[in-house]
């Protein structure tokens, strides 16, 4: 069962974690892309489909093919999953927790709008234009206005547990990449 949220959600942006810049580059991708679909050649919505698609994959599998890039330059993750040991990064997918949850939203959202652009209309781009913004300024601020649609429905984040819903942090179930714990917490 789903409790709604109080307050707004916003996530940890005192440094670069995997996730975050995964935000912070599919957003510029999306705006890239859009930008080019609409001034050079309609075809360049393609780099919008590739992003609505891997988003989709990484919310059902876990697997980010940008995430694993960044693990190897250095970058540390949040909601990366520790199951079987592996050195490649894989976002945790044991429950439907609001960052997950925001993953398949916006894949199933761009995928939507950039079909729509090629079977309907270029006036579509304007929603991928948005979602790219938004995604930039989510990596920037870590405020999301699809972030606090899903927490104010009832979602449980995992990047600020501190305002879950159950109140649940001290033994949360991602104490070890939790951002009240101050042992993975950068110095």
């Amino acid at each position: 069962m789903m409790t709604k949220g109080l307050g707004p959600y916003i996530v940890p942006t005192h440094y670069w974690y995997i996730e975050r810049t995964v935000w912070l580059i599919a957003g510029i991708v999306l705006l890239c892309s859009t930008t080019l679909a609409l001034l050079w050649n309609p075809l360049w919505i393609l780099g919008v489909t590739a992003t609505g698609l891997v988003s989709i994959n990484v919310s059902l599998t876990g697997f980010c093919p940008v995430g694993n890039v960044l693990q190897l330059l250095g970058f540390t993750p949040m909601l990366g999953s520790t199951a079987g040991g592996s050195k490649f990064y894989f976002l945790q997918i044991d429950r439907w927790y609001l960052e997950r949850r925001i993953y398949l939203a916006v894949g199933i959202n761009i995928s939507v709008a950039w079909a729509l652009v090629l079977a309907h209309s270029p006036w579509w781009t304007l929603f991928t234009a948005f979602v790219g913004g938004a995604m930039v300024w989510f990596a920037a601020t870590g405020y999301c206005i699809m972030a606090n649609a899903l927490y104010w429905l009832g979602a449980e984040p995992r990047l600020n547990p501190k305002l879950m819903p159950s109140a649940r942090c001290a033994q949360c179930a991602v104490a070890e990449v939790c951002v009240s714990h101050p042992k993975l917490r950068p110095a």
